[in-house]
């Protein structure tokens, strides 16, 4: 399992042209489920993610967590995390999981987060999403298990 996570001073996702998804401050993440993949995984990350302290403090230092801040989640599945280039240009994806076991885990994941007493908004699974933030910083980072 592989997270993308950006703090962000807003973000939205768009389904149809209509927005299904929408945060103010917070984390935009982008999760990549592969065969492997399994509940303790997505429990492993949760509890980083939830405690990931990279905003900053009264001395600037990045040093609070998403709680400290009043954040939430925007949380949008993205098999292509798992693109594999080294064959050619054209990417392959069979380190992706199939459908319904993402689906299972990326459920999983946000359900979890919402435990951690976090407002969690998400896209919609296997949809075409258009994700729109406003990165901040930009604090970009990723975390695997």
């Amino acid at each position: 399992m592989k997270i993308v996570v950006q703090r962000v001073k807003n973000a939205q996702v768009e389904v149809e042209g209509k927005v299904v998804g929408k945060i103010e401050k917070g984390f935009l993440v982008l999760l990549g489920v592969t065969h492997r993949d399994t509940k303790e995984d997505a429990e492993y990350l949760v509890k980083k993610l939830c405690k990931l302290r990279v905003f900053t403090d009264e001395n600037d230092k990045m040093n609070l967590a998403l709680k400290d801040v009043g954040g939430e989640l925007l949380i949008v599945s993205q098999f292509t995390l798992y693109a594999d280039c080294t064959g050619g240009n054209r990417p392959s994806f069979t380190e992706a999981a199939k459908p319904e076991q993402a689906n299972e885990l990326y459920e999983y994941f946000c359900s979890a987060c919402k435990k951690n007493d976090i407002p969690v908004k998400k896209g919609i699974f296997g949809a075409d999403m258009k994700v729109s933030l406003l990165n901040d910083g930009p604090v970009t980072i990723i975390l695997e298990k």
